[in-house]
């Protein structure tokens, strides 16, 4: 990253982006109780498997890819790491490097926001009264739910979580820091956040430069919603 993070913004930040977690996620928020949203997760979870088959089997970014589907856009329960964030955070503000705070900021914000985005279409699933899905019903419950600059947006969250734990990467002694705090962070019950940030780390460092594999990512998903607001009859073709 070029610029230095003013770190009480930061920590600001997050705050912000947890309460809105907090919000799309509350019990009472219609479309959380519903059998419809693990039905929509699981259909979108296997058709990016099937989206990006050529970076799964790509050896050298399989891990990024993996590391993409299951902790960033796949459907996992993310509210641990999510929970250890805002526990870690007046700690974290002072040892991470701003590439890997930004990161954890990036994330929680991408989780808030597909998950309001998630939220929409059980909605749209629910209106039409659908409680299976297929590539055409799952287009017509994407365009009723609109806000093509909303899905640019949840796409560049994406890249930007992506770009930080690049830079992350390039920072010297980032990974020492990291392997440091393996055990302390297990000890205050912070692991699964420690195992996110470990994850993300080890993933991008066999990259060897992260552009390839995020403009992969941005392109496909930018075209796949370009081609579903369209009604394109093929929307997740390569």
């Amino acid at each position: 990253m070029g610029q230095a993070v003013d770190r009480q913004v930061l920590k600001r930040s997050i705050q912000s982006r947890m309460q809105a977690l907090k919000r799309v996620f509350a019990p009472d928020r219609p479309g959380n109780g519903s059998p419809s949203l693990a039905v929509l997760r699981r259909w979108q979870s296997e058709r990016l498997e099937a989206s990006f088959a050529d970076v799964l089997e790509d050896p050298v970014m399989h891990r990024a890819g993996r590391f993409f589907l299951s902790d960033l856009y796949g459907d996992q329960d993310f509210s641990g790491r999510d929970r250890d964030v805002e526990k870690i955070m007046p700690v974290m503000v002072h040892l991470l490097p701003d590439s890997l705070l930004v990161a954890a900021r990036d994330a929680i914000g991408l989780h808030a926001l597909s998950h309001a985005l998630d939220l929409r279409m059980v909605a749209a699933m629910e209106a039409r009264r659908w409680r299976r899905l297929d590539q055409d019903r799952y287009g017509m419950v994407y365009r009723d739910c609109g806000l093509p600059r909303v899905r640019a947006r949840q796409i560049a969250l994406i890249v930007a979580v992506g770009r930080n734990l690049d830079a992350a990467v390039r920072r010297h002694g980032v990974h020492r820091i990291l392997k440091a705090s393996r055990l302390p962070a297990r000890a205050a019950g912070l692991s699964e956040l420690q195992g996110f940030l470990e994850r993300g780390f080890d993933a991008f460092e066999r990259l060897g430069g992260a552009d390839r594999f995020l403009e992969r990512i941005r392109w496909g998903e930018m075209e796949a919603s370009r081609r579903l607001f369209a009604a394109d009859p093929s929307p997740f073709r390569p």
